[in-house]
């Protein structure tokens, strides 16, 4: 199991004086608050890019701020919009593409460090 986050964001995170980060493939994020235990990070997409499949052994609650994207979990598609959310347990498969351009709010327990030691 991973080592969890040694440190926290400050108390205030102000999102226009947070970097973005470009990710390729019409996907860029933006890591908020977080501390050992939590984090939250604001999404990116253009219409068509795609968060390719994966697994990680964080839990994972996602809120759609805007746009629309089919969401697959361990097996099963649906289509959301904006307003909606999902939960993906831990080790899940889970991706989702983008079918109009729009932003997902992730939020993780722990903390992504994978993340942040991503050049953040």
């Amino acid at each position: 199991m991973a080592t969890l986050v040694s440190t926290s964001s400050p108390a205030f995170v102000v999102a226009d004086k947070t970097p973005r980060e470009e990710l390729g493939g019409g996907i860029s994020r933006q890591i908020l608050g977080y501390g050992p235990e939590i984090m939250i990070v604001r999404v990116w997409f253009e219409r068509g890019s795609v968060g390719d499949v994966h697994s990680h052994p964080h839990s994972q609650s996602t809120y759609v701020e805007s746009g629309q994207f089919e969401v697959f979990i361990d097996g099963e598609k649906k289509v959301l919009g904006a307003g909606d959310s999902f939960y993906i347990a831990p080790h899940l498969d889970h991706g989702a593409v983008c079918l109009e351009k729009g932003v997902l709010l992730d939020t993780f327990s722990p903390a992504r460090e994978d993340f942040l030691s991503e050049g953040n």
